[in-house]
């Protein structure tokens, strides 16, 4: 037998046993992606916090910034006044630790109870909270990293317009994800089906990992394999004996040779997309100069004056129709500002110049430009201001997986001179690095989100011309499978059949 011949040979039977061995799993993953265009993972967005925390009023008797202990004002990385509890609190976040202390007293706010996570999670609801708050470590809705320094949590059913399960801080109380009854039961067929999320044990599991990775290579290889036996075995020039230029004459390998050949490109492109989502051996993590946001932030600096006392900031912003829901303090190259947010996720910034308070929307850009060079050592080789989505930065939809990322315009954008060519983009509204890509974030953004999800700006312009398209071609992945499932249960029954007496 020739090479050529053995190399076919091989080429059928590795389409063929891989095909029967994934069928199922890739019909599962079109059915259960076809759910994942209109329902989403459980998450909470920034607009959904937002819109449920009350009004910051009458600021009468609340303590300044300067009553937090001297040890936790040190080096916070953000001090956020918000509501918790259904009091005003300030809330202090370093590293992996999180606090919360009562701006009416400036005590430390008392471990959170059952009692006190259900009070909460009925504020949030707008709805009864049953009786039972029950604690725990993680579950299938809150693999998250983001949630580990919540660790453990309370989980609280609640009533209301959307019944469902509220997940909240068992450090500071405050809500950090909301899963409705509906959407979980949408996500043991959508996303939680998709992810293979019933074989994850916990936030960092290495066995899930290189089984989704595994799976999704030996998927990639028996669609590789179909799409060059789905060419060989068609007659473009001249046809079979039958007339037809497919050898097939029974409608389900038919069909499948049909199918294949329209669809197998879509296929294959989103089962190597899935596999590239895993990053496997970490291919598109960056290994050169990390951004350095400690430096761009700047040393610890003394929060005095009208910037400490939340009062004052209130009464800074006397917009009509703007009402804070919350103040975050930041600090840029060692200088101090608050945002003040409203339900809206609208955003006043208040700064002091001279001892004199300034109100502004926007952080000032060539102020900001100044201070965004400390973020790497390599030189910053160009910054602009984006008022408009580009092929890196743009919005998702809320079911989309990262449909709670920030994504807010106008951005700035800093590109650097390192090894990665790395690119940050800068929120105007807050200072915060929102986006960074090395070369290899950017060779998996193509690889994997535009493969998978067709996200081009564009594309996302048209979302409902981009979801039919989307889901016909699901469909048609979805009957390839479902005839492949077909012939395997057929060969798997005739080899049976064989083997016995």
């Amino acid at each position: 037998m020739s090479l050529r011949s053995t190399a076919r040979r091989w080429t059928y039977l590795t389409h063929r046993w891989l095909g029967i061995g994934g069928c199922l799993l890739m019909l599962l993953w079109f059915v259960s992606g076809m759910v994942m265009l209109f329902v989403g993972y459980p998450k909470l967005t920034p607009a959904e916090r937002l819109a449920a925390l009350p009004a910051l009023v009458d600021a009468r008797g609340w303590q300044a910034l300067s009553v937090l202990p001297e040890v936790v004002r040190q080096a916070p990385e953000r001090v956020v006044l918000t509501t918790l509890r259904g009091e005003p609190a300030y809330v202090v976040r370093s590293g992996a630790n999180v606090g919360a202390w009562s701006v009416l007293t400036g005590q430390a706010l008392p471990p959170v109870s059952a009692q006190l996570a259900e009070v909460s999670a009925a504020q949030f609801a707008g709805g009864p909270a049953f009786v039972g708050a029950m604690p725990l470590d993680e579950d299938r809705w809150t693999h998250s990293r983001a949630l580990d320094p919540h660790r453990p949590l309370y989980r609280v059913g609640v009533g209301g317009a959307q019944p469902g399960d509220i997940y909240l801080s068992s450090r500071t109380g405050e809500v950090v994800l909301d899963a409705p009854r509906l959407q979980q039961r949408w996500n043991y067929v959508g996303a939680w089906l998709h992810w293979l999320y019933f074989l994850r044990m916990q936030s960092v599991d290495p066995v899930w990992t290189w089984t989704v990775i595994v799976l999704s290579a030996l998927c990639t290889v028996a669609a590789i394999s179909g799409v060059v036996v789905g060419i060989w075995r068609w007659r473009f020039r001249g046809q079979y004996r039958s007339g037809s230029k497919t050898p097939y004459q029974e409608p389900w390998m038919r069909w499948h040779h049909l199918i294949g050949l329209m669809a197998s490109a879509f296929v294959f492109t989103w089962i190597f997309s899935g596999l590239m989502s895993m990053n496997p051996l970490g291919v598109f993590s960056s290994t050169g100069v990390v951004i350095d946001t400690a430096h761009y932030r700047g040393g610890v600096v003394t929060v005095e004056g009208a910037l400490a006392e939340p009062g004052r900031l209130l009464a800074a912003s006397t917009d009509v129709g703007f009402v804070p829901v919350e103040i975050q303090w930041r600090r840029i190259g060692g200088e101090l500002f608050a945002v003040l947010l409203d339900g809206q996720g609208d955003t006043r910034i208040v700064s002091a110049v001279e001892g004199r308070r300034r109100v502004a929307r926007l952080l000032p850009e060539a102020w900001l430009k100044q201070k965004v060079q400390a973020m790497s050592a390599a030189p910053m080789q160009g910054f602009t201001i984006r008022h408009a989505p580009d092929a890196y930065f743009y919005t998702r939809a809320p079911e989309a997986m990262n449909g709670a990322a920030v994504r807010r315009f106008p951005v700035a954008v800093a590109w650097f001179g390192d090894a990665e060519a790395t690119r940050v983009y800068i929120d105007l509204a807050t200072g915060d690095p929102l986006l960074t890509m090395g070369h290899r974030e950017r060779v998996g953004r193509w690889l994997f989100s535009f493969l998978h999800s067709w996200d081009l700006p564009a594309a996302l312009r048209q979302q409902n011309t981009r979801l039919c398209v989307l889901l016909l071609l699901s469909v048609a992945g979805t009957a390839l499978c479902t005839t492949a499932a077909v012939i395997g249960y057929r060969r798997l029954r005739m080899k049976v059949r064989r083997r016995r007496p």
